[in-house]
């Protein structure tokens, strides 16, 4: 498309985009598919060279994809909790000001979680009578009154946390894993994973519960399924029959292993004949986690990765699927943010929006089934409670800058691995907003090209992009950080349902103290 076309587009009114909704009495089935720390160039569709991921590829060719997917923070469980609220984590309480402009997520010694307050996607669908069903990492708290099943969810097979261990259940439990609101047994103890030879068969176990959860709603109604396994988390384990066959190793075999779980969603959407009634999205909760080396991804062309906020941190693979309702083969250049699934889906199922309170996301129905729509739209890049940087149209502007940490790097931690670029990728929390550092990300997805602060591109980009800032600084109200404190108490000792399978372990004495947050 020629730029004086798209430009034209730019100029139809906002609310033409934003209106409109395929609401009936049969409103469609949702699957939302999160993988956990996949990158954008993982994809055979976004160009991996091995080819190794035919199903996701599918789920492109049939559908649309967004090469312009944002997440919402450049960590899990920020990421996640903004998907599900469609509100940036300044505003729904995940992030901690401990220390400003650091990221937080909820390990298993977290004292907070998702706040009662909050509007999940499943609560706000429950009233056009959706069955939401959860299989995988849930990550948004993992005491009693976070867990999933009290925020919309009716089922849930899966884990609260990462499957980080194997621990001694002395100064640390293993993680469990739940049915529902209970505990079916721990990770490496009852559900076994081989860290040594990245083995484990919780993807099969993953797999077959989401084949079951469809086949078992799909003629009772609407349902909404959140598919999160988290395989491709370093470390990365997949089934024995898979291990090895990668072209790309123990991650590229969690990644293949994943891809085939996509075919049979799929192919059970089919058999059960509801696949024209069904929306799935495709994403990761964040870009990939390039310190993980060789247990970690791609982010294709973009700078950096995981727990950053340039381009391969936050720019995450982006799929949506509708047979006959989403043009096959389309591509959306609408710049979208994971928040737009929570106003986008409720648009779609005719469910209401709060209206209460500020909702980042956008419902951007009509930019899946008219792929040329585009709307110029702000997105916001925190890393904790920091605005890092703006993105806008073309445009992204950087006021703070933050790579890895100098104490960090000499332990031969890097989320930058060789991509260091000078007064960009620095090792220390660096104020830019003075002198914004300005790029044209579409022209130089890279981030590699600052453009001149003596041109007018510059002065004139800077100067509207500061007030986007200035607005969005305005009407800013904080929620209460719900990532400060921790506490070894509240640690796995004795989850609900643990007396049945005699695995409670007594917890050492409680003892609140400030979580420390390095990066």
């Amino acid at each position: 498309m020629d730029r004086v076309r798209r430009y034209r587009l730019l100029l139809l009114p906002i609310l033409f985009i934003l209106k409109g909704s395929p609401v009936t009495a049969d409103p469609p089935n949702v699957i939302i598919m999160l993988m956990d720390d996949m990158g954008w160039g993982d994809l055979g569709w976004n160009g991996e060279p091995s080819r190794e991921t035919p199903n996701i590829d599918r789920l492109a060719a049939e559908g649309l994809t967004v090469p312009h997917m944002y997440t919402a923070a450049p960590l899990c469980s920020p990421s996640r909790a903004s998907l599900l609220t469609g509100r940036l984590p300044i505003r729904n309480g995940f992030y901690s000001d401990n220390t400003h402009g650091m990221n937080a997520y909820t390990p298993q010694e977290i004292v907070g979680g998702i706040p009662d307050e909050e509007v999940l996607l499943p609560e706000a669908l429950a009233a056009r009578n959706y069955t939401s069903g959860l299989i995988g990492k849930w990550h948004l708290g993992h005491r009693d009154q976070y867990l999933p099943l009290k925020h919309g969810f009716h089922s849930w097979f899966g884990a609260p946390n990462c499957h980080f261990g194997p621990y001694s259940g002395i100064t640390t439990p293993n993680i469990p894993v739940f049915r529902d609101d209970h505990m079916l047994g721990r990770y490496y103890k009852d559900f076994a994973i081989d860290k040594n030879k990245g083995v484990s068969n919780m993807t099969e176990l993953f797999i077959q519960e989401a084949v079951e959860f469809i086949e078992r709603e799909s003629s009772k109604g609407p349902f909404f399924l959140f598919w999160t396994p988290d395989s491709i988390h370093a470390p990365t384990y997949s089934s024995p029959h898979v291990r090895g066959t990668s072209r790309r190793g123990r991650y590229g075999d969690a990644v293949k292993e994943t891809d085939a779980g996509v075919g049979a969603i799929v192919e059970a959407l089919r058999t059960q004949g509801v696949d024209n009634n069904t929306l799935i999205f495709f994403s990761s909760d964040n870009g990939a986690a390039l310190v993980s080396k060789e247990d970690g991804g791609s982010n294709g062309p973009f700078l950096c990765g995981k727990q950053t906020t340039f381009e391969g941190g936050m720019r995450a693979p982006g799929i949506f699927w509708w047979p006959g309702v989403i043009p096959a083969g389309s591509v959306s250049y609408q710049v979208m943010t994971h928040m737009d699934l929570f106003s986008t889906v409720a648009q779609i199922a005719g469910a209401e929006i709060p209206s209460d309170r500020i909702i980042d996301g956008l419902p951007l129905y009509n930019s899946l089934v008219h792929p040329e729509l585009e709307i110029l739209r702000p997105v916001f890049l925190y890393r904790g409670d920091r605005l890092m940087a703006v993105r806008k149209g073309s445009y992204k502007m950087h006021l703070w800058t933050f790579s890895t940490p100098t104490d960090e790097l000499a332990r031969g931690i890097n989320f930058c691995p060789g991509e260091e670029i000078p007064n960009l990728t620095t090792p220390i929390p660096t104020n830019h907003t003075g002198q914004p550092i300005l790029f044209n990300i579409e022209v130089d997805p890279g981030e590699k090209y600052p453009l001149s602060r003596f041109t007018q591109e510059y002065s004139k980009q800077v100067t509207e992009l500061q007030q986007v800032v200035s607005d969005h600084e305005a009407q800013l109200v904080p929620g209460e950080p719900m990532l400060n404190w921790c506490d070894n108490a509240v640690m796995h000792w004795s989850p609900p349902g643990c007396e049945a399978l005699g695995e409670c372990i007594s917890p050492p004495e409680s003892n609140p103290y400030l979580c420390f947050w390095d990066h």
